[in-house]
């Protein structure tokens, strides 16, 4: 209960620090937002000065900042998102399709991690020294220090452009989500293996696990009763962590495969200065990150060996 009134707090706070930092980041950028606004709508071909007029009349832009930030967050009291300067569709429906894909893109990227990382750390911990502890620590710093977008590309031009094995953009089939989810989980990859071989080599130099062996246990049943759920604690604590870089990444890898989820839209939204938009997807964004942190900690609690009773 500690836990979920803590979050909540949170949770309040972040909105508020998010919504005022969105607006005022907004608010300080240069050049016409009327004019951003009518291009969003109609295109950079098909606007003209009448046209920027026209919606800075209708939206009343320029007006005191304070105001509008006290009006945006009643509305959000009432979770009311406000409606989309561009579209002119309601922000709460636009999110709710955009967030649908990116949270697909996101779920089979941090399952590919976990499936490519945490294995070959736990193999390298068992024994420290070793060859494949030598080289995986190699491949993953060289991994860990690409950036996402670098990564994206390099995949894109091997396995696409080079190799004609997948596609380099689209959405809507299986094959779409290998390249933007691999690009995601690759540097993911990287950092869950060493904090997995890290684990699994303090867990495996402990006196509980030499005595479980002692006992007659073979090192499979000593690892899988013993090991595995010693090793799950870090990495899941670490998940927490990992989804401030998984949006980072979303953002960018999203934008470089033209994925339509909500990364892709905060792009569009703040080049078109559609405020309602870039506060509602931050705001999003934010309080995602406030919720998986709980799940995380109640799952910590739950398997830490520690704190079974």
């Amino acid at each position: 209960m500690n836990t979920l009134i803590t979050r909540g707090i949170q949770a309040l706070m972040v909105a508020v620090l998010i919504g005022a930092a969105t607006f005022a980041m907004m608010r300080a950028l240069p050049g016409d937002a009327a004019y951003r606004i009518a291009a969003g709508r109609y295109g950079y071909d098909n606007v003209d000065t009448a046209a920027a007029d026209a919606v800075r009349d209708e939206l009343g832009l320029g007006g005191p900042a304070l105001p509008a930030f006290l009006s945006w967050l009643g509305d959000l009291l009432r979770l009311d998102f406000g409606t989309s300067l561009v579209t002119g569709n309601p922000v709460i429906e636009e999110i709710g399709h955009q967030l649908g894909a990116s949270m697909a893109l996101a779920g089979v990227a941090v399952l590919l991690s976990l499936v490519l990382g945490p294995p070959l750390g736990i193999l390298a911990g068992l024994r420290p020294g070793g060859v494949l502890d030598r080289l995986l620590l190699v491949v993953s710093t060289g991994l860990k220090a690409v950036p996402q977008f670098l990564m994206a590309l390099i995949l894109i031009l091997i396995l696409s452009v080079q190799f004609r094995l997948l596609p380099a953009a689209g959405h809507g089939e299986a094959r779409h989500f290998i390249l933007p989810a691999l690009a995601l989980a690759l540097g993911l990859a990287a950092v869950n293996a060493r904090i997995a071989r890290d684990a699994m080599a303090r867990i495996g130099a402990m006196p509980f696990y030499s005595f479980a062996q002692w006992k007659g246990l073979s090192p499979h049943q000593t690892l899988w009763r013993h090991g595995l759920r010693n090793v799950s604690v870090p990495l899941l604590t670490y998940l927490g962590l990992q989804f401030v870089t998984l949006v980072e990444g979303v953002v960018v890898v999203e934008a470089v495969f033209g994925w339509p989820g909500i990364g892709h839209a905060l792009v569009h939204a703040i080049f078109s200065r559609d405020v309602p938009m870039v506060q509602g997807t931050a705001l999003c964004l934010g309080l995602s990150f406030v919720l998986i942190n709980a799940v995380i900690d109640v799952l910590t609690q739950r398997i830490d060996p520690r704190r079974a009773t």
